[in-house]
């Protein structure tokens, strides 16, 4: 994933507005609108390292999606993508969780195809 697709699950996964993240970087909520959009760049340094730092995640989480050097638990490596459908499986009942799994294999199934 790329630094605007990880920015922006973990802007949802955090339930962050992007207001609300200006107000804690000071980084103006324009710049950081350019940075979720479709053909942005990647910030410079200095601004990637605000932006991670008030989202408790390291640059490297941004740019790549994972966090090898990090002392996190593995749950808080994972892209927020799969942290939100993590949670949301952990809601489930046993007999929803085993429908999952079994829609999670079809699918692995027919991309094997």
């Amino acid at each position: 994933m790329s630094f605007r697709e990880n920015l922006k699950s973990e802007l949802v996964f955090r339930g962050i507005l992007v207001k609300e993240l200006s107000a804690k970087t000071g980084i103006n909520k324009r710049t950081l609108d350019n940075y979720l959009r479709e053909k942005s760049s990647t910030p410079p340094a200095d601004i990637a390292v605000k932006i991670a730092d008030a989202l408790g995640v390291s640059v490297e989480f941004l740019v790549t999606g994972t966090d090898k050097k990090s002392s996190l638990s593995p749950e808080e490596r994972y892209s927020a993508d799969v942290r939100i459908l993590a949670k949301k499986l952990s809601a489930m009942t046993e007999n929803e969780k085993k429908l999952v799994t079994a829609l999670v294999e079809e699918i692995e199934r027919q991309r094997i195809c």
